[in-house]
């Protein structure tokens, strides 16, 4: 069974038209296959935002899912959530939006048409996610032909009015939808909108004006960013088509795994190992830090597994803000194997030594239990 369209959209039963509309756009924007190409699940999700304003932007078929749910809308043939009654994805979102599409509609049919948005992913160590790193990045994007400055004509030559449409751009089509037939117009299928043609187009971009390119940039990721997060350069997508301005480029940064760290937060965890002798009576042990090498840590006298000593200023920074957190450090107590004669000999001596005072501890069963396996316990 679909989820309830209500629950994808993120709004309440009583949503008006005008917050259902924008709940559709904000979540389309987001969930645009071309912004996600690192999801593979990007276009189902995409999809199911669809069906879902399919289903609550018209009153009728809202009435009837609000009354009889799912059943009800295909009883009465109207919509399902699979698009078929708009002629798939592209004729909805090219109505909703405009005829650039999802990121374009910056003017209708043959007017200037704002490009596309697109995505990149680039993966980066734990420690440049803590200094911040500059990055080089080669994604293939819509570029305006350089050859023929967009204009798709061969240099030089004539640029004619477009036949099929009479120079205007734009045709009229009808399509047929659960609702009655719907008359649109879209741009001309011969001259792409522009109401002009080249009479000889030219041999880079063979008359389209743009052509797909690698794009060698750079791009400053900040200091103290976490794996999963997207960073947006604004303008560096696709071109746009007649003038219209480019979309933007959202770059999905990738922290790799470091092996001997956990992030939690702004803190940083680790795990030192420490001989159950030094552990008893407390010493001094050197760990690893992300940033600045191998520092002195304090081991208390009876230290017990599981306990933490922090190492302050030594985690991530935030990302916004100038705080820096903590490394916290897990003694892991370690008890010595393959013993010698003689230091068996030795621990069999100080083992006839312990008494119940020196095991005495205040904890209680559910302290120790948390302890040894964390605040789940």
């Amino acid at each position: 069974m679909p989820r309830d369209p209500y629950e994808i959209l993120g709004v309440g039963r009583q949503a008006d038209e005008k917050e259902i509309k924008k709940a559709f756009r904000g979540l389309a924007r987001e969930l645009h296959p071309d912004v996600n190409a690192h999801d593979p699940e990007a276009e189902a999700k995409f999809k199911e935002i669809a069906g879902a304003y399919e289903i609550l932007s018209n009153a009728d078929t809202r009435a009837t899912f609000d009354r009889y749910g799912y059943d009800g809308l295909r009883a009465s043939g109207g919509g399902s959530g699979d698009m078929g009654g708009f002629g798939g994805l592209g004729d909805l979102f090219e109505s909703f939006f405009g005829q650039g599409g999802m990121f374009g509609g910056q003017g209708g049919p043959g007017g200037p048409t704002q490009g596309r948005d697109a995505g990149v992913a680039v993966e980066i160590t734990l420690a440049q996610a803590a200094e911040g790193a500059r990055v080089e990045l080669a994604p293939e994007l819509v570029q305006t032909c350089a050859h023929c400055h967009g204009n798709g004509a061969e240099p030089g030559t004539p640029i004619e009015t477009c036949e099929r449409c009479g120079g205007q751009g734009v045709l009229q089509a009808v399509s047929r939808s659960p609702f009655g037939q719907v008359v649109r117009n879209v741009a001309c299928d011969v001259c792409g909108g522009d109401g002009k043609v080249p009479q000889t187009p030219c041999d880079e971009c063979d008359g389209q004006g743009r052509v797909v390119d690698r794009v060698m940039l750079e791009v400053d990721v900040p200091a103290g960013i976490e794996d999963g997060q997207r960073i947006r350069l604004s303008g560096r997508g696709h071109a746009g088509e007649r003038g219209g301005p480019p979309g933007d480029l959202y770059v999905q940064v990738g922290v790799k795994a470091d092996p001997r760290f956990v992030r939690d937060g702004d803190d940083l965890v680790t795990v030192l190992d420490v001989p159950a002798p030094l552990a008893a009576l407390g010493g001094t042990r050197e760990v690893e830090t992300l940033l600045n090498g191998k520092q002195p840590v304090e081991v208390a006298a009876g230290t017990q597994p599981g306990e933490e000593t922090r190492i302050k200023g030594e985690g991530m920074p935030a990302l916004r803000g100038r705080r820096t957190g903590d490394l916290r450090v897990v003694m892991n107590v370690v008890i010595p194997r393959r013993l010698s004669a003689d230091q068996r000999s030795q621990l069999q001596a100080f083992a006839a030594t312990i008494t119940e005072d020196n095991l005495r501890t205040d904890e209680s069963i559910v302290g120790k239990l948390r302890r040894l396996f964390g605040s789940g316990a």
